[in-house]
């Protein structure tokens, strides 16, 4: 008998690291299994999406995996409102996947990494501002241009294990990845020159 929740983790796992193809088969499977279960058919949406535009389908599945675990049936909502924009109304998507960043990050207690930039530059110093916030709020991070920025910040400050955590966690979504390779030989160097 086949096990839909591990299919659905297969699934994801094969989203996130961008294998859209192999995580919509996956997605399939489990419809055909609970064919009135929307989840899974969102997520085949997300796929397709993902395959035209990869920020988008990436951003929904983010927001979607997030919001469901507060309240699904909204979640659910939100989502389905969000792809009809989607059909017809780019200039709307947009709006949506802004406002989907910014509940994002509210629900995590998380700043902005350009709001955090602003607060380096009132604070002075980088590290300062860092430490204003490192055990109350995370920083989110919606680019890779601002995730390679802020890893190299937190190793030039010696904030390595917070540089390794960020690193782990976005590995998934860039693995392999050339410049995330030399940041965590950044990181090694780092801690070599400490001890």
């Amino acid at each position: 008998m086949i096990k839909v929740n591990d299919l659905i983790q297969h699934a994801n796992e094969f989203f996130i690291s961008k294998q859209y193809d192999k995580a919509l088969f996956l997605y399939s499977q489990a419809s055909s299994v609970e064919p009135t279960n929307v989840e899974y058919q969102l997520y085949a949406v997300f796929c397709d999406i993902a395959s035209e535009d990869d920020e988008k389908g990436q951003s929904l599945f983010e927001y979607f995996s997030i919001q469901k675990e507060l309240d699904i049936n909204n979640a659910i909502k939100y989502i389905q409102d969000t792809i009809g924009a989607y059909d017809g109304n780019n200039e709307l998507m947009m709006q949506i996947i802004k406002d989907i960043s910014a509940q994002t990050v509210e629900s995590l207690d998380a700043i902005d990494y350009r709001d955090f930039l602003e607060l380096v530059e009132s604070r002075g110093s980088f590290r300062i501002a860092y430490e204003d916030i490192m055990f109350s709020t995370k920083v989110a991070i919606k680019s890779k241009e601002d995730l390679i920025d802020f890893i190299e910040q937190l190793i030039d400050h010696n904030f390595i294990t917070t540089a390794y955590s960020y690193l782990d966690g976005f590995n998934n979504l860039f693995s392999y990845d050339k410049d995330l390779i030399n940041l965590y030989e950044k990181c090694e160097q780092k801690k070599d020159e400490n001890n």
